[in-house]
């Protein structure tokens, strides 16, 4: 990497430990239905949070974990998530920047870091919704439409690239009409929320290469399944037992967006020699 390109990674993970404080607060307020602009204050006593107390993991540990005002214990996972924030952001730009989603460069390659950034933040505030409450709520998803074709397709116009923007309105068809089927042979098995976000993910895989799309597609069933088998072999968990399954698409997809086109590069020459 180039001492730019060292810079505009650590920038973004710098940007990823902000982001995931807000993250925190987006994972509470929106399946409680709180208004994202109402000031942060503490559960307990009520007082309001000062913005130096509010300073990424750093406020968390000069606070030894406890409110400011009462001393009411702060759960850990709020500096943890926003320290994943900050690793998953960085290494999201290191993987744009070097040409994971496709060659690019100057404002296309800035759209394209842009574009999965944004896919990086909903990743994770779903997962801890979906874990929290098993839902996927449509306020997050549905925009993610609308935002990720925006950004994907200006990515598109400014590099050339109507192949991948293609391949991503494919992906995003084909992922969703294969969620929606299996969700109509079993209802019980499949949330509505899954359909829905099985769309945005498409998008994303689809743009990066069928490879991804394939690959992220199915690796979400391994990291269901494997997570189903732990929890039964614990003792936690009967065959019956439902599992969110957001958490296992989202990991599913990136397991595509990272590894998917050398996976299927690799089990394609299994069969093809040269």
């Amino acid at each position: 990497m180039t001492p730019l390109e060292t810079y505009v990674v650590v920038v973004a993970g710098i940007f990823g430990l902000v982001i995931g404080s807000f993250l925190n607060v987006v994972a509470y307020r929106v399946p409680a239905g709180v208004s994202l602009l109402r000031e942060s204050r503490c559960p307990n006593c009520d007082a309001p949070v000062k913005p130096w107390h509010n300073v990424p993991v750093i406020s968390w540990l000069a606070l030894r974990g406890r409110c400011a005002s009462c001393a009411t214990p702060i759960a850990v996972r709020y500096p943890i998530v926003e320290a994943i924030s900050g690793v998953v952001f960085a290494l999201v730009t290191w993987w744009v920047l070097g040409g994971g989603a496709g060659v690019a460069a100057g404002w296309a390659l800035a759209t394209l870091v842009t574009a999965y950034l944004y896919l990086a933040a909903i990743s994770i505030v779903l997962t801890l919704i979906d874990l929290d409450t098993r839902r996927l709520p449509n306020a997050i998803v549905l925009p993610s439409y609308i935002v990720g074709a925006l950004l994907l397709t200006l990515a598109s116009v400014l590099s050339g690239d109507w192949g991948a923007l293609a391949r991503a309105g494919v992906g995003a068809a084909g992922l969703y009409a294969f969620y929606f089927l299996l969700r109509l042979v079993r209802p019980d098995g499949m949330g509505g929320g899954d359909v829905k976000l099985a769309g945005v993910i498409g998008l994303y895989l689809g743009y990066v290469g069928w490879g991804a799309l394939a690959v992220g597609a199915f690796a979400a069933f391994v990291w269901g399944g494997v997570f189903g088998i732990a929890l039964i072999l614990a003792r936690r968990a009967g065959r019956k037992t439902a599992i969110p399954f957001g958490p296992w698409m989202i990991a599913g997809a990136w397991t595509g967006i990272f590894t998917g086109e050398a996976i299927a590069r690799w089990y394609l020459g299994l069969f093809v020699t040269v």
